[in-house]
């Protein structure tokens, strides 16, 4: 793995993918301060946040052929971090172009899977994200080697088949 590449913009990735990226979740809470997501415990509420950006990015990406998949692992009863991107799912994820799976926990305990959240681009380039203890981001990572990039693939693919399709996830 190679820390030391410079970690290109995330449109930047998605505008020299071609094919397909998917992306695995693993984690109950991300981004504590995020202001969008304290808005919405306030009021419960996702009109105050735009979507425009996202859904450019990807429905662009789409229209070139490029296949979005993404698979979440939660702990079930989810908390509020999860509520709140189960909530926004249908307008951030779904109206963009993505496809969006929920995997409860307790059916990954006989999976291998790495220790932290990825994409892969077009099974040859992982963008690894490292979090604090507390959902912060640390620092992301490239990595472009075969071998790391199979593991993760096969770990996404193993959650994807488990996994249940949004439109019919129920969250505990």
């Amino acid at each position: 793995m190679n820390s030391k590449k410079k970690i290109p913009p995330f449109p930047e990735l998605i505008a020299g993918t071609s094919r397909s990226a998917i992306h695995l979740e693993m984690r109950d809470a991300y981004l504590p301060d995020n202001p969008n997501f304290l808005k919405w415990l306030e009021t419960g509420s996702l009109d105050h946040i735009d979507f425009t950006a996202w859904r450019r990015t990807i429905s662009d990406a789409v229209a070139r052929g490029v296949v979005f998949r993404r698979a979440r692992i939660v702990s079930e009863p989810i908390g509020d971090y999860i509520r709140y991107e189960h909530a926004l799912t249908e307008l951030y994820n779904i109206a963009a172009g993505e496809q969006v799976r929920w995997l409860p926990r307790r059916q990954a305990s006989d999976l291998a899977l790495p220790g932290n959240d990825f994409w892969v681009f077009d099974d040859r380039l992982i963008r690894f994200h490292h979090f604090a203890g507390d959902g912060s981001i640390v620092e992301d990572e490239l990595c472009d080697d075969p071998a790391v990039v199979q593991l993760c693939v096969s770990a996404f693919e193993a959650v994807w088949e488990r996994a249940i399709d949004h439109s019919e996830y129920k969250p505990v």
